[in-house]
């Protein structure tokens, strides 16, 4: 049996990891909220937990871990949505999270998501005409 080329072997290689994307990202739903920003399920109120930049989000259940997600920082990307062209291409943000999506005083966009973002998150990311995206996120 004829031995393959290295060249052969080297272009598979090349082809496979072209086609391969490994990511340690989950992926979900965001929708959007805005003012009043009070984070009573994490800091108790106290707003000076809220980052300077207005890029925070509140964690979804499948994120909230009983409280421990308050505090944490995730890398968002929007990925796809309903309506076409939605998602601002190669644009990732960083938020921290600092409410609980269930408890947040402003109704959000979408119910039941992975988590809901400020609506300057929200529109770092996406049209901010969508009422609910899909997410690639990872905690930082």
């Amino acid at each position: 049996m004829p031995t393959p080329s290295l060249s052969f072997i080297s272009r598979c290689l090349l082809l496979s990891a072209l086609f391969i994307h490994s990511s340690y990202a989950d992926v979900g739903t965001a929708a959007q909220y805005g003012p009043p920003f009070l984070p009573t399920a994490c800091f108790g109120g106290d707003a000076s937990e809220f980052p300077s930049s207005n890029m925070f989000g509140a964690a979804g259940e499948g994120i909230w871990d009983n409280g421990a997600a308050c505090g944490r920082l995730y890398e968002v990307r929007c990925i796809s949505a309903a309506a076409p062209r939605t998602c601002i291409a190669g644009q990732t943000i960083q938020i921290k999270i600092v409410d609980r999506a269930v408890s947040s005083r402003s109704r959000p966009s979408s119910d039941a998501t992975s988590m809901v973002l400020s609506t300057t998150a929200f529109r770092a990311i996406a049209n901010s005409s969508a009422s609910l995206i899909n997410i690639e996120f990872q905690q930082v």
